[in-house]
């Protein structure tokens, strides 16, 4: 934990409490006082840690657990009453080493937090489901909320620890780091869609633009390292959905283009055609969520157009893939090490 709002921070307590699992281990950067003050009102174990970074208080989190399975949660999540009872349903099947949940934003009111609200939505009906449903290989366990076999975490402690891409300490990408070191060790993973989690998402476009830069470039990092892996090509469906993933980002900017000449040349036809078809294949697409928000069917021209842009983020990301900044939080990797870059109240440290 670092740098959490009180109010969003204090909901996640309680509903983690209300879910009456064993132990609620807290592991608070030293820094933020507030949140340190705030958990030791609740019946929770609160660790401080000096090392900055997520990763690391991760790793301090399931060495302190004694549990057989233990919920990897960030901070601002909110838990559904039933999640720690659906979660473990999974387990049953021995060869799973890790599960995911359903997400969706906190708060829906505003452009960007019904938009983000869509993108989840189809990530757990149509990637996460699909990746589900043929392989049992998620590729990505949110780090919102994801459990794992502790036995697993402590196997894979040193290799998730030590981390680095082209010679540079890893940061962020924990959630992709844990869910590739189980599948490539042979364990499957899963979503458990009916345990159902609320986490915050940026409602200002830069926040929002960060925080998908610094996703693109883990999703790199991640996908191309485990393509060039043979344990991967077990795995074909989910092979696919990378493979597919590395591509769209390029091939989805060719619509804006045609959309663009058109315009250009004033062929009017050609632009409605463009935008009723637009309309029509992202209503099917998004067609799980539409029944349950069918106002969101306004939102789908700017479903569109934030894609597009989320395109060229991808590519950038690609194009500044060695470069380790959380971008959202005042942490980054300066000449090697993991290091705070500002105080929470955005003074410089």
């Amino acid at each position: 934990m670092y740098q959490e709002k009180p109010g969003i921070f204090t909901r996640a307590i309680e509903s983690w409490l209300a879910n009456q699992v064993e132990e609620i281990i807290l592991v608070i950067d030293v820094t933020d006082t507030v949140c340190i003050e705030i958990a030791r009102r609740y019946p929770v174990t609160v660790i401080t840690t000096e090392i900055p970074g997520k990763r690391d208080a991760l790793r301090v989190g399931w060495n302190a657990a004694r549990t057989e399975l233990v919920a990897l949660v960030d901070s601002d999540t909110v838990w559904a009453p039933d999640v720690a009872e659906e979660v473990c349903k999974p387990f049953a099947d021995p060869r799973i080493g890790g599960v995911g949940t359903r997400q969706n934003t906190h708060d829906r009111q505003g452009f960007l937090s019904r938009i983000n609200d869509m993108f989840l939505d189809h990530r757990y009906f149509d990637e996460n489901a699909c990746q589900t449903r043929f392989g049992r290989a998620v590729s990505c366990l949110s780090g919102r909320t994801a459990i794992y076999r502790r036995a697993l975490l402590l196997e894979i402690e040193q290799d998730f620890m030590t981390e680095t891409f082209w010679g540079v300490p890893c940061l962020s990408g924990d959630d992709k780091r844990l869910t590739t070191l189980i599948l490539e060790r042979g364990h499957l993973t899963y979503l458990q869609r009916t345990a159902r989690v609320w986490s915050t998402f940026p409602t200002n476009w830069w926040s929002f633009v960060r925080q998908r830069l610094r996703w693109a470039r883990n999703t790199w990092r991640s996908d191309l390292r485990a393509l060039s892996r043979p344990w991967v090509w077990h795995h074909p469906f989910l092979a696919y959905t990378m493979l597919d993933k590395a591509v769209s980002c390029f091939t989805l900017l060719v619509g804006p283009a045609f959309l663009t000449y058109s315009l250009i040349q004033h062929n009017w036809l050609f632009v409605a055609v463009l935008a009723i078809w637009w309309q029509i294949s992202r209503s099917a697409k998004l067609l799980p969520h539409l029944t349950q928000r069918p106002s969101s069917f306004f939102f789908i021209p700017g479903y569109v157009v934030v894609s597009w842009a989320m395109a060229l983020i991808k590519i950038w990301a690609l194009l500044t893939i060695r470069t380790q900044h959380w971008l959202t939080r005042d942490v980054a990797v300066e000449h090697g090490q993991v290091v705070r870059t500002g105080l929470p109240d955005g003074r410089s440290s």
